[in-house]
C-alpha cells in the first residue's frame, strides 16, 4: 500500500482514495497486516469504507492478530468507541459475523466486552449468535456480566431469552411435538 493512499484514508479524502483504489492497492497490507479497509473501519469513516468496498477490498481479510475489518469497526481502542453504521455496512457486504480471533472470541463478544451497545444490536440484527461460546465455553453475556455495561447486558439477555424461548429451552433440543393426553371415557 502506498503512503499516499494511507494518508488519504487517514485524512478522510474519499475522492483521492477513489482515484488511487485498485484491487491490489485496497488489499495491500501494512507490516502488521492492517489493510486500508481495516484502517477506515477503525476510524469509523463510512463513506471511505463504502469507497474501499466498491473498489474490491476484501471484507474478510485478517491482520496479524486475526482481526477482520469487522473487529476493527466493533471497537477502536484508541477512541474507545465502535462504529455501528460501519458494522452494518460490512455485514451487508458479506463480513463473517462469526469470525474468531484468539480464544474463539467473536465480533459480538468483542463488542459486548467493550460496552458497545449499538454495535451489539447491529450484530444481533444481522443474525450474530448470542449463544455462541468461545474456547472456554463463555457466551457474550457471560463475558460482560461482571462489567457495568447494563445496556449491553440487557440487549444480550433479551436476545438469549428470545432464542431460548423459540427453541423450547435449548437451541439444540429436537423440535418438540405436542401430545394431547385425554382421560378415557368412564366405563371404557
Amino acid at each position: 500500500m502506498t503512503a499516499t493512499l494511507w494518508d488519504a484514508i487517514r485524512a478522510g479524502e474519499v475522492a483521492a482514495v477513489a482515484r488511487q483504489a485498485t484491487p491490489g492497492e485496497v488489499n495491500a497490507a501494512a507490516p502488521d497486516g492492517l489493510t486500508p479497509l481495516m484502517l477506515a473501519c477503525r476510524l469509523g469513516h463510512l463513506p471511505m469504507v463504502r469507497c474501499l468496498l466498491a473498489a474490491g477490498a476484501d471484507v474478510n481479510a485478517t491482520d496479524e492478530r486475526s482481526y477482520t475489518a469487522l473487529f476493527h469497526a466493533c471497537h477502536n481502542p484508541d477512541e474507545d468507541r465502535g462504529h455501528p453504521d460501519v458494522v452494518t455496512a460490512l455485514l451487508v457486504a458479506g463480513a463473517d459475523r462469526e469470525a474468531c480471533i484468539g480464544f474463539g472470541v467473536r465480533p459480538l463478544m468483542y463488542a459486548a466486552g467493550n460496552g458497545e451497545a449499538a454495535v451489539v444490536q447491529a450484530l444481533l440484527d444481522a443474525g450474530a449468535d448470542p449463544l455462541a461460546r468461545n474456547e472456554v465455553g463463555r457466551t457474550a453475556l457471560m463475558m460482560v456480566k461482571d462489567r457495568d455495561y447494563v445496556d449491553v447486558i440487557n440487549i444480550l439477555h433479551e436476545a438469549e431469552a428470545a432464542l431460548e424461548a423459540a427453541h423450547c429451552g435449548s437451541r439444540h433440543a429436537p423440535d418438540m411435538q405436542v401430545i394431547t393426553f385425554r382421560k378415557p371415557p368412564r366405563g371404557a
